[in-house]
C-alpha cells in the first residue's frame, strides 16, 4: 500500500466536487480548442508523393480510399532498423479497434514510415496489427511534414521539429498529419501534431491517469520510455529507439 491522505466519505465528496468543477472547465476548454483546430486554414498539396504498399506504388490520394478525410500516423521506422520505435508501437496498439468507427465518420487512417515496405510488413505481422501501413522510402514526404531530418540539417542545427529548431542525433521522429480531399480531387494539409500532442490518442494513458499511481513514470526519462515495451516484449529484455521522441 502506498501512503496517501485518508478522509471521510463526506470530506472525499467535497474534494471530488471541487475537482469536478475543474474537470468540466477543462472539457469545455478542450472543446473550444478543437473548434479552433478545425478552423485552421488549409494548404493545397502540390507534390505528387508516392508510397509503396501491399498493392505496389500509390499516390497520396489513394490513401483516402473512398473517404474525404485522412489521418497519417508518422511512425518512426527508418530503413534497416529491423523494428519500429517502442513509443510508436505503443501508440499503434491503440489503432485497430478505432478503424471501423473512423470509417463511419468519413475518415481513413494510415501509418507511414521511411523503411521499405517489406520491413514494415514483417514487423506488422509480428505485432498482429491490421491498420494500413505504407512506405515513403525515397520520397520527400516525411521530410516535408517535419518528422525526418537530413544529415546536413542535423549537422548544421537546422532541423525543425514541432515547429521549432531542435538539436537531435536521430533522423526520424513521430507525429500525426491530417489531410482533406475536395470534391474535385484536390488534397489539402489541414493539421499536424508532434511530440506530446499525440498523448491524447493513447487510451492507456487516459486510464492510467484515473488511477492513484497515475503514469508512475519516475525513471531516467520521466516518460513512457521508462516502462513501455513492445507488447510481445514484456517480461524480457527489449530494445528501444526513441527515448528523445517521447520526451518532446
Amino acid at each position: 500500500m502506498f501512503p496517501h491522505a485518508i478522509a471521510t466519505r463526506e470530506e472525499w465528496l467535497t474534494a471530488r466536487k471541487a475537482l469536478l468543477a475543474r474537470e468540466k472547465a477543462l472539457t469545455r476548454s478542450s472543446d473550444a480548442l478543437a473548434e479552433e483546430r478545425r478552423a485552421l486554414p488549409w494548404v493545397r498539396i502540390e507534390k505528387d508523393y508516392r508510397f509503396e504498399g501491399p498493392d505496389g506504388t500509390v499516390g497520396l490520394a489513394d490513401l483516402f480510399g473512398d473517404r474525404s478525410q485522412l489521418i497519417v500516423n508518422h511512425f518512426m521506422f527508418g530503413p534497416g532498423w529491423g523494428e519500429g520505435c517502442v513509443g510508436c508501437s505503443f501508440s499503434a496498439d491503440h489503432v485497430d479497434a478505432t478503424l471501423v468507427h473512423l470509417a463511419q465518420k468519413d475518415v481513413a487512417f494510415v501509418s507511414v514510415s521511411r523503411a521499405p515496405y517489406r520491413e514494415l510488413a514483417a514487423y506488422k505481422a509480428r505485432m498482429g496489427w491490421h491498420f494500413p501501413w505504407m512506405s515513403s522510402y525515397g520520397s520527400d514526404f516525411n521530410y516535408d511534414f517535419g518528422v525526418s531530418f537530413t544529415a546536413e540539417d542535423r549537422a548544421a542545427g537546422k532541423a525543425v521539429y514541432n515547429y521549432q529548431p531542435l538539436e537531435m542525433d536521430i533522423e526520424d521522429l513521430q507525429g500525426h498529419s491530417v489531410f482533406a480531399r475536395g470534391d474535385s480531387g484536390e488534397i489539402f494539409h489541414t493539421y499536424s501534431s508532434y511530440g506530446r500532442g499525440g498523448e491524447v490518442l493513447l487510451a492507456t494513458y487516459a486510464l492510467l491517469d484515473l488511477t492513484p499511481k497515475g503514469r508512475d513514470e519516475n525513471g531516467p526519462y520521466h516518460n513512457l520510455m521508462d516502462w513501455v515495451k513492445r507488447h510481445d516484449e514484456y517480461g524480457r529484455a527489449a530494445s528501444s529507439c526513441c527515448h528523445a521522441a517521447a520526451a518532446r
